[in-house]
């Protein structure tokens, strides 16, 4: 055990870990004491390297000593200023730098401080949009199967993985799902969007005549599902999205928490794609992860629209204690500067083909039943244990940690690849070949 926990397992007992077989986990720890470039430091000293950028969120590495150097000069300069009826300068200039790099039209954003809170408000903005519209009916809201849109009811609601839902009951009410776009049997070791699955989307439509597009208020989708095992979307599904929410009058929201900030190559998946939603949420990678921030960006429609009733009120009454704050604001300007001066969403679209081949290489190991490589991103399946559901995922990430130092993020009987953008060719070669070794010491 390592010095900090100098009186063992019992020192673990009091942290309930977030969704962690915490159980497991304590007997059996994976701690992480320290972290630099690609890889981090364990408790016992060794280098693992990073597969899936921490959760989704390093994009520009471990360490980055530009953002430990802004974080520490905010922190001595300005340790907190409210955000209800106050602000600190650098909330303005990061608001300002993200509406310029967003999809055109989305002109304002709302700080929050994870992907849960920048969903919760997101679906907020659109109830209290269609109200000022004199559209107050406009309360239902169409998730997706599969889809991960954080922990808050809001999200949980619109989200689409059951073990996420199961023990909370009710959630909010008038919600439905799409159908997850994934099929297995049409689309197996497909490269990037699949070419089965585009009319998928006009389940939509059967949505709108049984409910009535006058009472739906937003559809809210991530481009890529990633939590889930990174689904790209079919080839035309997020358009025909649009254009059938764009027709009804219901708000497209873009969760794209995961997808932003260089991961399929672009600033936002939507500009992969051609069209710009009403909202996109972000998160992670915005500062590196290394401090918590989020935002929702939205359109200048839909602001306006809630900019009204008497000036001295809150216009919108939501907001969170922490939106804004000084150490993460300066983190996501420092992280902002990175991913500009280093081009690093270039460098990502890049990689993106050679990643994709290096990955497609373990479809000649018999556990695995498919690949779904996607900008810097891939999810591969394996066959589960006859043991149960995800069995044979959690001995994956055991070993690839303990045993081959790779540092994969496993969902059920899924591993999810994202390194870091600054991953070199050897970098995705060193991956490819200890995920190999651990794939093969499962069977």
């Amino acid at each position: 055990m390592a010095d900090h926990l100098r009186n063992g397992p019992s020192e673990l007992a009091a942290y309930w870990m977030p969704f962690t077989a915490n159980r497991a986990f304590k007997r059996r720890p994976r701690l992480i004491t320290g972290a630099k470039g690609m890889h981090y430091t364990t408790s016992d000293g060794r280098k693992v390297i990073d597969a899936t950028s921490g959760l989704f969120c390093v994009n520009a590495g471990h360490g980055r000593e530009e953002i430990v150097a802004a974080i520490h000069e905010a922190a001595s300069r300005l340790d907190y200023a409210p955000s209800f009826q106050f602000a600190h300068p650098q909330a303005f200039e990061l608001a300002n730098r993200l509406v310029g790099i967003a999809p055109l039209g989305l002109d304002h954003i709302f700080f929050a401080n994870s992907g849960s809170e920048a969903v919760d408000t997101a679906i907020k903005i659109a109830l209290a949009y269609h109200r000022g519209r004199g559209e107050g009916q406009r309360t239902r809201f169409i998730g997706r199967e599969r889809g991960y849109h954080g922990v808050g009811f809001g999200g949980l609601s619109v989200g689409g993985i059951p073990a996420n839902r199961r023990d909370f009951g009710t959630l909010l009410p008038g919600i439905d799902h799409l159908q997850s776009t994934y099929d297995r049997s049409h689309q197996a070791f497909s490269i990037g969007e699949p070419e089965w699955g585009r009319d998928l989307a006009n389940q939509l439509e059967q949505l709108i005549q049984l409910h009535g597009a006058t009472n739906i208020a937003a559809v809210v989708v991530e481009p890529v599902a990633g939590s889930t095992g990174c689904l790209p979307p079919p080839k035309g599904y997020l358009e025909r999205l649009r254009a059938i929410t764009w027709s009804h009058g219901i708000l497209l929201i873009f969760d794209e928490v995961i997808t932003g900030f260089g991961r399929l190559g672009y600033t936002f998946a939507a500009e992969r794609y051609g069209l710009t939603p009403d909202m996109i949420t972000l998160a992670k990678g915005v500062t590196n992860g290394a401090a918590p921030l989020a935002g929702t960006l939205v359109s200048s429609a839909i602001h306006e629209t809630i900019m009204t009733g008497p000036e001295h009120l809150p216009e919108l009454y939501h907001g969170y204690t922490c939106s804004a704050h000084p150490l993460s604001t300066a983190a996501a300007l420092a992280t902002l500067d990175i991913y500009r001066d280093e081009a690093l969403f270039e460098k990502a679209a890049e990689l993106e083909e050679p990643f994709a081949d290096l990955m497609m290489e373990l479809r000649s190991l018999p556990i695995v039943v498919d690949i779904r490589p996607i900008g810097m991103m891939c999810g591969i399946d394996i066959e589960p244990s006859p043991e149960g559901a995800g069995v044979r995922g959690y001995e994956l990430l055991e070993r690839s940690f303990h045993d081959h130092d790779l540092y994969v993020r496993v969902t059920g009987d899924t591993a999810v690849i994202a390194p870091p953008l600054i991953a070199t060719l050897e970098d995705l070669a060193i991956i490819r070949d200890r995920l190999v070794k651990s794939l093969n010491s499962l069977f």
